[in-house]
């Protein structure tokens, strides 16, 4: 993946610019009834993994604080995130503008403790834009004199100016829970000197409604599935621009990188996947999901569908239609996953689903590692002969899944057990700062 300098420049002028700089009085205080907490993330983006990391997040926090804890969930597009996340009278959503830096600082302010709980939280694979807003997230903290903890999340792939940042910034954290060993290996790395705690991704205790149970047999009835969750890699990274085509824009000032190297590219990455369909219903007589885990996975997925030759054996599950409940629910029926998304892997894990993964980023690397799948079932999606290397894979666990699904079964209770390690150090902490903590 690269990361243009040049880029990072922009973004930085266009938030100065649409920003503004200003000094802070840090006015640190405890809470003095009812604690505020601000929840601040990939919101409302359509997006399964973030969804059902946030949904377990708010679980968790409201079990350390009791239910008068008042929680702020701001998000960039509020009727997105009200699919799923509804308001009451101690939860309240909030808007936040691409230009965000002042709404960010308010809502700091106004809060008595900042939860980052985005997974990808140091990672600018997509974009550095997010990075930049969840560093900003915690200097204005700091200066502010308010408790950060960074929830479970993860650092990845980022510039040699990013990791300057991050090394500043992340460091005025006063906890950071990592999702990874290798995660928090990157960080220590970079020097951040904030105290850095690995449990696991707290999307592995979310709990799907049981009404969603059947959803994969009601949509591909009397059929076995293969789940292909892909992602047009060639997308990506989103950069700050002041203009560009509106199809290309993810959200102004952000536009997709694009070219018309990357449009051939992303045009035999979705004939690749559609032969592959096409490989699974003909010899191994499966159906397939296409696992849109994103909105913006819905192009790719469409592309798919149109090239293919039995395109009835196929249905589309997009996060643009189904919430996290339901997505899930699919994923752990499916027979075998194929997947260049993270928490495709990590949600369907509780169902002990067979997978092969086709990586662009660290994350895939780094939760293959740690379940055993790396060695035999991982590949980067540069990687000569891919797809014939991936149909052997799939071959392999269609034709005898059970010593994988048992390791599976095993890999998964063992994040299980990490993943509620979030809850219990950051009740720890708030404990030692004199909170009312429920452990």
């Amino acid at each position: 993946m690269e990361f243009v300098d040049a880029n990072n420049r922009q973004l930085g002028l266009i938030a100065l610019f649409v920003s503004g700089l200003w000094g802070v009085t840090p006015i640190g205080r405890k809470p003095e009834s009812a604690p505020k907490v601000l929840l601040l993330g990939y919101n409302g983006a359509n997006n399964t993994g973030a969804e059902a990391k946030l949904l377990a997040t708010i679980v968790d926090i409201r079990s350390l604080l009791g239910p008068s804890a008042m929680l702020t969930v701001p998000s960039l597009d509020v009727a997105n995130l009200r699919r799923y996340l509804r308001e009451e009278e101690r939860l309240k959503i909030v808007k936040v503008p691409t230009t965000y830096r002042r709404t960010i600082r308010r809502l700091v302010r106004e809060h008595d403790l900042v939860v980052l709980v985005e997974g990808s939280c140091y990672i600018e694979t997509f974009t550095k834009a997010l990075l930049d807003a969840y560093l900003w997230g915690t200097r204005c903290a700091a200066e502010l004199g308010k408790p950060c903890i960074a929830y479970a999340v993860d650092s990845g792939q980022v510039s040699e100016a990013s990791v300057g940042k991050i090394r500043e910034d992340a460091s005025k954290t006063d906890l950071i829970v990592m999702r990874t060993f290798a995660g928090a290996k990157r960080m220590r790395e970079w020097n951040v000197t904030a105290p850095i705690e690995v449990a696991a991704d707290t999307a592995f205790l979310f709990k799907p409604d049981p009404a969603d149970a059947d959803l994969l047999e009601r949509e591909l009835p009397s059929s076995q599935v293969v789940g292909i969750a892909a992602v047009d890699f060639h997308l990506f990274p989103v950069v700050p621009r002041l203009w560009g085509r509106r199809s290309r824009c993810y959200k102004w000032p952000f536009y997709y990188s694009w070219s018309e190297e990357r449009r051939k590219a992303a045009a035999r990455l979705a004939q690749d996947f559609a032969e592959l369909a096409d490989w699974v219903i003909e010899v191994h007589d499966r159906s397939i999901a296409l696992m849109c885990m994103e909105s913006l996975d819905d192009a790719l997925a469409n592309d798919i569908l149109a090239r293919m030759k039995r395109p009835e054996r196929v249905r589309i599950f997009s996060a643009s239609r189904y919430n996290a409940s339901q997505m899930a629910s699919v994923l752990r029926g499916l027979d075998l996953l194929i997947t260049s998304r993270y928490h495709a892997g990590a949600l369907s894990l509780e169902g002990h689903v067979p997978q092969v993964a086709i990586a662009h980023d660290v994350r895939l690397a780094d939760l293959y590692e740690e379940i055993g799948m790396k060695e035999e079932f991982f590949f980067e999606h540069v990687e000569p002969d891919l797809f014939q290397k991936v149909r052997d894979r799939a071959e392999r666990l269609l034709r005898d899944p059970g010593r994988i699904r048992e390791a599976l079964a095993l890999a998964h209770h063992e994040q299980v057990e990490r993943a509620r390690l979030a809850r219990q150090l950051t009740g720890q902490f708030l404990r030692s700062r004199g909170w009312d903590v429920n452990i």
